[in-house]
């Protein structure tokens, strides 16, 4: 008789399957992917941008009301069908599917959980229909991973309850050239920090600077100050508010793994197809290896993303799941990338094959949303509690 472990659980019971009517989206959202995302990949990150139609057709397909309760107008799915709808994404384009993960995990989650009444009628509607673009501010010259070093300051306006007026600066900012809307974190005293929503439409919002980066091109990065900006006041704390960057982390995790497997598929599908002293590259052990380590790494990857969303799902704490994966996802993605331009040769390294954009989008995932030298902190900390 097979000995079983006491307390041992089933894989469907730790990782369980999406239902139904999520595997039905993730259908479409691979169709959409197919359709709007991959074929335009090259042309977004040679403009620099994505066309400004791409948010009401995100909108349109339930890809910006997934964290959204029903009694507030959203379709809420899982946070399994969340990770795996990043990990498409990343598929087509990762620069979208790392723009659509922070809106969806920072930005109108913040709406959903902190946001009130007053400022959910406003804003919510038109952040799922895609008609109201969206950013999360917190980076800022001297303040990255040390997040506490938030130096925008918020002073309370007489006589307005609810706004604050708010000076300083922010840069490293996702889609931030293009949002009408940005929740923004500065201080309220000498240790306090909050959240506010700031809308850009006004003159106290200015662009100082566009962010070019190596990787993840697409996605409108920038540096704005502010000078005497109007800012609505959202009631959490500063723990409240970075606590949601935990979802946060998975969906780069997923990005990650999305990263890899196209870059895993890509370098398969050319191992089979080229040859080399008269035998095909997937015939040489060499390649093979690298196959199998990278096979095996994105399985790993994939199961520690899928178990942090099972978790999050049944209300458990993801603070050390979400460290785990997001840690282990991106650093994959680089490990994977790097074998897939090796594999390609020096066609790797040219414009023509897709591996080289994956492997310069891949290094964004172990540094946005916490670095890899923070998630490793994080861990020891949580390891360390006992």
């Amino acid at each position: 008789m097979a000995q079983t472990l006491v307390g041992a659980e089933s894989q469907d019971a730790i990782i369980p399957n999406i239902n139904g009517d999520e595997a039905a989206f993730m259908d479409s959202v691979r169709e959409f992917v197919a359709k709007e995302v991959l074929p335009n990949t090259r042309e977004w990150e040679d403009n620099t941008a994505f066309p400004d139609d791409i948010w009401p057709k995100l909108g349109k397909a339930g890809m910006l009301d997934m964290v959204v309760p029903a009694e507030m107008g959203g379709t809420y799915r899982s946070c399994r069908a969340y990770v795996e709808m990043c990990l498409e994404l990343a598929k087509g384009d990762p620069a979208l599917s790392m723009n659509v993960a922070a809106i969806n995990a920072l930005v109108i989650g913040h709406l959903v959980h902190f946001g009130s009444q007053e400022q959910r009628d406003k804003y919510l509607k038109r952040a799922m229909e895609g008609t109201l673009k969206l950013a999360w501010g917190l980076t800022e010259p001297d303040a990255g991973s040390d997040a506490r070093r938030v130096k925008t300051v918020a002073t309370p306006i007489s006589g307005e309850e609810g706004w604050w007026q708010v000076n300083g600066e922010k840069m490293f900012i996702t889609n931030g050239g293009k949002a009408d809307l940005i929740v923004l974190v500065a201080r309220t005293g000498e240790k306090e920090l909050s959240a506010f929503l700031l809308e850009t439409d006004q003159p106290g919002f200015e662009l100082t600077e566009r962010i070019h980066t190596v990787g993840v091109r697409a996605s409108n990065t920038v540096r704005f100050s502010l000078t005497n900006a109007r800012a609505w006041h959202t009631p959490c704390t500063f723990e409240q508010a970075i606590g949601l960057l935990y979802r946060g982390r998975l969906g780069i995790a997923a990005m990650a793994v999305g990263i890899a497997e196209k870059a895993f598929e890509l370098a398969l599908e050319y191992s089979q197809e080229r040859e080399q002293f008269n035998r095909r590259l997937a015939d040489m052990q060499s390649v093979q290896n690298m196959l199998a380590d990278s096979a095996m790494e994105i399985e790993a990857a994939k199961l520690l993303l899928f178990k942090g969303a099972a978790m999050f799902d049944r209300g458990e704490s993801i603070v050390l799941q979400s460290s785990y994966a997001k840690l282990y996802a991106s650093e994959t993605a680089n490990r994977v990338t790097n074998r897939a331009i090796q594999i390609h040769g020096g066609r790797g390294m040219t414009f023509d094959y897709l591996v080289e954009k994956l492997w310069r989008d891949a290094k964004l995932t172990e540094i946005g949303e916490g670095c890899s030298e923070i998630q490793r902190l994080v861990i020891s900390k949580q390891l360390l509690r006992g």
